[in-house]
């Protein structure tokens, strides 16, 4: 089956839930287990998926306009008690992604913001850089 370069599969019903197509099946399952469950219970009141940040505007460079810098984030999300997080899910992030985080985190300091991935091994759902740690431990032992 033909793959994309970040290694999401060209079938999309793997990544389809309530008729949503996600960008990968990893993003469609944190919807379906976590974002789904948590609006049931009332724990989150409100969501946005593809929610987007400018994190450097448009500008003019020697007479030449330059794009902005865009941030598209999986989940932004409104929790029962006011609490706002904007949430990203991660396999592998590249350098871009990890670019990305910084200048999100220099342009919009009072926004929570993690990324989240899933690991069997480290109990489900868990922070990314929880889940390197671990990694990075285990790794370690193995030596």
């Amino acid at each position: 089956m033909e793959r994309s370069k970040f290694n999401v599969s060209k079938d999309s019903t793997k990544r389809t839930c309530n008729g949503i197509v996600f960008d990968s099946e990893m993003e469609m399952k944190y919807y379906r287990d976590v974002i789904l469950s948590q609006v049931e219970s009332g724990n989150i009141v409100k969501y946005e998926l593809q929610k987007t940040y400018i994190l450097q505007p448009k500008f003019t460079y020697n007479g030449k306009s330059i794009l902005p810098i865009k941030y598209v984030a999986d989940f932004w999300v409104l929790y029962s008690d006011g609490t706002e997080e904007t949430i990203d899910t991660k396999g592998m992030p590249d350098n871009i992604a990890k670019l990305k985080r910084k200048l999100f985190w220099y342009s919009f300091p009072n926004i929570k913001y993690r990324w989240v991935c899933w690991s069997k091994i480290d109990g489900g759902w868990c922070d990314y850089e929880q889940v390197e740690k671990a990694r990075k431990e285990r790794k370690k032992l193995k030596k």
